[in-house]
């Protein structure tokens, strides 16, 4: 027995129709709206290979070009690719490549999601800064006066070029009665240093050194370090064999540390999603990761894209991070406040 429904007619009355009608109607509206379906196939492609890209970066080889290193290095700068997806999207009218796109921001807010709120605190016992100064930079004095105003305590300098450190030694005089230099990298204290000595990373000159701060709270062990550059070449592609030499060797003179609690400060050359540093990043913590406010991108000055510098602690907690105001170095300087 065939059902029957009721819809109005043009004058406003009531004839009945056959469900198979119904059927046949609805059936022909979802063919109508198949295209929102079939269009941007190539978009929601370019989603789901974005998200293979973020949550399988680790996988990426290093053989070819030292690719996998090079993309971690800017590993959030993926996430300008979601807004550019989602334009396509809509602009294709695109259910499907809507929903891909869903999958990428879920990777990157899990990758990155908890850079974009600010995470500091307040008290510490301990403010501590680094900054590469640029061997070429035209004011080394204004420079050192620069960093010893944000009121660390204790403050690393790299790339300090041999004619120019009597000059940052006498701009920081009178700020940090307690110093050394050991090759390039140089440390500044407000409290007494003890057992500074230059640390071996296997680059035939001192780029790294190690002494013990003896702070109000306790003894530690500050180390400055310098690592090897990395390069982009044509041929070659991303180079960075004696800059991951380096990083292990590092890695090694942190974990033979005695003294308990350890301040590591410096220029990296590599953000601490970058495998290659897995020697030292796997012993301590970021203070911009934990208690940063943002990305805290330090290099280059002129447009921030990559956090190279770091501070990284172990033993130590870190209540607030942040990156100064920029002066005549291609980097900007850090700091951070950190409870003993």
């Amino acid at each position: 027995m065939t059902q029957a429904y009721s819809t109005e007619t043009d004058s406003g009355g009531t004839e009945p129709q056959p469900t198979g009608s119904r059927l046949r109607t609805l059936l022909e509206r979802l063919r109508g709206n198949r295209g929102i379906w079939r269009r941007g196939l190539v978009t929601a492609a370019g989603a789901v290979l974005l998200t293979l890209v973020m949550a399988f970066h680790a996988e990426i080889p290093n053989k070819i070009g030292n690719l996998g290193s090079l993309s971690e290095t800017f590993l959030p700068w993926f996430g300008v690719l979601i807004p550019l997806l989602l334009a396509l999207a809509v602009w294709r009218r695109s259910a499907t490549a809507l929903i891909a796109v869903v999958l990428p921001v879920s990777v990157w807010l899990n990758l990155f999601g908890g850079l974009l709120f600010d995470k500091s605190g307040s008290g510490g016992d301990l403010t501590v800064a680094t900054h590469n100064v640029n061997a070429d930079n035209p004011d080394p004095a204004g420079t050192a006066r620069e960093v010893a105003a944000s009121g660390a305590d204790v403050l690393a300098l790299e790339e300090l070029p041999s004619g120019k450190v009597g000059t940052y030694q006498e701009a920081l005089a009178a700020t940090y009665p307690h110093h050394s230099v050991q090759g390039t990298v140089g440390l500044w204290s407000k409290y007494p240093l003890s057992d500074t000595r230059p640390v071996d990373i296997q680059m035939g000159w001192t780029r790294a050194m190690r002494s013990t701060v003896t702070t109000p709270k306790g003894p530690v062990a500050v180390y400055v370090a310098h690592l090897p550059s990395v390069r982009v070449k044509v041929h070659a592609g991303f180079t960075a064999n004696q800059r991951d030499n380096s990083a292990d060797a590092l890695g090694e003179a942190i974990k033979r540390e005695p003294v308990e609690r350890v301040v590591l400060l410096g220029d990296l050359n590599g953000t601490m999603n970058d495998r290659a540093l897995n020697g030292v990043t796997a012993q301590m913590r970021s203070t911009q990761g934990a208690a940063g406010d943002g990305f805290g991108f330090s290099w280059p000055a002129s447009f921030p894209m990559a956090r190279i510098d770091q501070i990284m602690v172990r033993n130590v907690d870190p209540v607030s991070s942040w990156t100064l105001p920029a002066t005549k170095s291609d980097h900007l300087p850090i700091a951070a406040r950190v409870r003993l």
